[in-house]
């Protein structure tokens, strides 16, 4: 690339400041205006009060050599810079306050537009380490831009401040623009020059830098505290943590120790520079061709120029690097979703008539060549209560995700009372569903949101959150918590009540009753319950659950032989289904593996 190609490649990322404004704007149109209106004022100030020193000076040598001199116009001049430099200060606290308000809502409004767009997200992008990368970048930024507003603004501010600063210089000494320029545009250029690079370096890292991120999470967590203590797994942690934060220290440290020494020497010429403007107005003076007040203005107004324009450059080179940033968080919410898929839309029954079907459906997750499934065929009727059974990897959560639509087939068809479900709204088939996963979410929050997650528009429906929890038996468990329905679940914050794994369970299967659905999902569930506890957990779950179609996932058998079919699934095939005396009489995968865990009990 042509180095100035290059140079303005640099600046493409500021493209995303009108849109990121304008999303500012919108979040309070008062403030803003406010905010700006207020800083446009406030540019004016510096200009206006080294005049007021200079006449002030004038007045006062006016003074000490002319006799019977009236002091009106003195005291005049001082009480107008003391109201402006009042008003100056008031302005510059409202400016701050809006500021933190403006960013405030911005940060909220961001957030929950990242939330929103993850939730429209598919699976099998979330589950993918170069696109979570990019969530992970876009996450940081929604409240780390908020010192990006506060800098543009500030920005275009300090801009007018310039011009009327460079005005005054250009209508005495124009040479003296030419000494600031020297002072000022190799330090700007350094600065530029590095910050692309620290982007680069950062972004570079940002897989490692989660994996940081985990590190530190898994060595100082309450979740993993007991096999670090029992493990000894501290020394490890430390050792992997540092393996890994070593190597980033070690590059951060050569591109900051070379963007020391490069703006050292820069700021050397910069002072160089400075001071022989200085030295050319001190000998104006010197000759008396102009007053010692105009000495002062032009001393002042060229050191406070020059601070500006030092202050603008730098702040520009942090601009453009957080814009950098910003557009980060830009790319992931403008990502297209993958939502036509080439399937002609049709209109959602507002029931399941007959029931499922896969028919002939192969899978295998993205950038896997490793099939999952190839060609399962199998039939689940309206009202019928399956079974999956199989030893670990052999693709039972994968087949639930498949009818769930996390992960559409790479071939074959799921069919929906016999129309192929990808005619349907995915985000509305899915309302057909509740499911609970062995690996559930725990909500820090109160026990009734725990349940109502189920079906958050119901959260208000006390009843029905009470009921839910009493089929699922967890309604024994909240009973015993100090504040019921009310109490906050898990020890992250102060008032919240650690439950034990079986617990949890209970309050996470209350979740499926709570949905309504008509296709009930339990996926290993209850693995942290005792055998006597699942028992009684299913056993309500068959009975509570007549005339809907649900599908069961466990390693109990006396749990499993309670479904109307059970299905033997093997290295991503259907081995048998049946019933259970049917699979015991096939004495195949299932019976050995009834009869290993029958001796268990022996």
């Amino acid at each position: 690339m042509h180095p100035l190609k290059e140079w303005l490649s640099g600046f493409i990322s500021l493209k995303y400041l009108p849109r990121f404004f304008s999303l500012i704007y919108n979040v309070s149109p008062k403030l803003f205006i406010s905010n700006t209106t207020l800083r446009l004022i406030k540019a004016v100030f510096p200009i206006v009060l080294l005049w007021l020193g200079k006449e002030i000076i004038d007045e006062i040598i006016l003074h000490t050599t002319t006799e019977n001199v009236e002091f009106n116009r003195l005291y005049t001049l001082i009480a107008i810079e003391l109201v402006l430099v009042v008003l100056n200060d008031i302005i510059s606290r409202v400016i701050l306050l809006t500021d933190g308000l403006l960013g405030a809502l911005y940060g909220n409004a961001s957030s929950v537009e990242l939330i929103q767009k993850t939730a429209r997200v598919e699976i099998s992008d979330l589950e993918d380490s170069e696109f979570y990368d990019k969530l992970e970048r876009a996450r940081r930024q929604t409240t780390s831009r908020v010192s990006l507003m506060s800098a543009v603004l500030s920005q275009g501010q300090d801009l007018i401040t310039i011009i009327s600063l460079v005005s005054a210089l250009l209508y005495f000494y124009p040479i003296l623009i030419l000494l600031l320029a020297i002072s000022i545009i190799p330090t700007f250029i350094n600065e530029l020059k590095f910050s692309k690079s620290d982007y680069a370096l950062q972004r570079s890292w940002t897989p490692e830098r989660r994996e940081l991120d985990y590190m530190r999470m898994i060595g100082a967590s309450d979740v993993t505290a007991k096999e670090v203590k029992l493990f000894g797994l501290a020394n490890f942690i430390s050792e992997s943590f540092t393996k890994i934060a070593d190597k980033f220290y070690s590059q951060q440290k050569k591109l900051n120790i070379k963007r020391t020494i490069f703006g050292s020497a820069f700021h050397i010429l910069s002072d160089l520079a400075y001071y022989g403007a200085y030295v050319f107005i001190a000998l104006k003076a010197a000759v008396s061709v102009v007053t010692i007040g105009g000495l002062t203005f032009l001393a002042g107004s060229f050191s406070r120029l020059r601070s500006n324009l030092q202050t603008i450059f730098l702040r520009f080179t942090q601009i453009n690097e957080s814009a950098m940033y910003l557009q980060d968080y830009f790319e992931f919410i403008d990502v297209e979703l993958k939502n036509d898929i080439g399937f002609e839309q049709k209109a959602l029954p507002t029931e399941v008539k007959e029931g499922f079907e896969f028919k002939n459906v192969s899978f295998n997750y993205p950038n896997s060549e490793h099939s999952v499934f190839e060609n399962v065929s199998f039939k689940l009727p309206k009202g019928e209560k399956l079974a999956l059974v199989g030893e670990n990897g052999s693709g039972k959560t994968t087949l639930i995700k498949l009818l769930l639509r996390f992960y559409e087939p790479t071939a074959g068809a799921i069919l929906m009372d016999g129309i192929d479900v990808r005619h349907y709204d995915k985000e509305a088939y899915q309302k057909f569903f509740g499911a609970i996963f062995q690996d559930f979410v725990k909500y820090y929050l109160t026990a009734r949101v725990n349940i109502a997650v189920g079906k958050i528009t119901d959260l208000d429906n006390k009843e029905k959150i009470k009921d839910s929890a009493v089929r699922s038996l967890a309604h024994e468990v909240i009973d015993t918590l100090p504040k019921g329905y009310n109490q906050e679940l898990g020890r992250r914050f102060k008032k919240g009540v650690e439950l034990s794994g079986g617990q949890w369970q209970k309050v996470a299967i209350a979740r499926a009753y709570m949905s309504d659905a008509q296709v009930l999902i339990l996926d290993e569930p209850t693995s942290a319950l005792d055998a006597r506890a699942e028992y009684e957990v299913f056993q309500r779950f068959i009975g509570l659950t007549e005339g809907k179609t649900s599908i069961i996932i466990s390693h109990r058998f006396s749990t499993v032989r309670m479904a109307d079919r059970i299905m033997v699934l093997k290295d991503g095939k259907i081995l048998e289904m049946g019933t259970h005396e049917e699979l015991l009489a096939n004495k195949t995968l299932y019976a050995e593996l009834f009869n290993l865990q029958a001796e268990g009990y022996a």
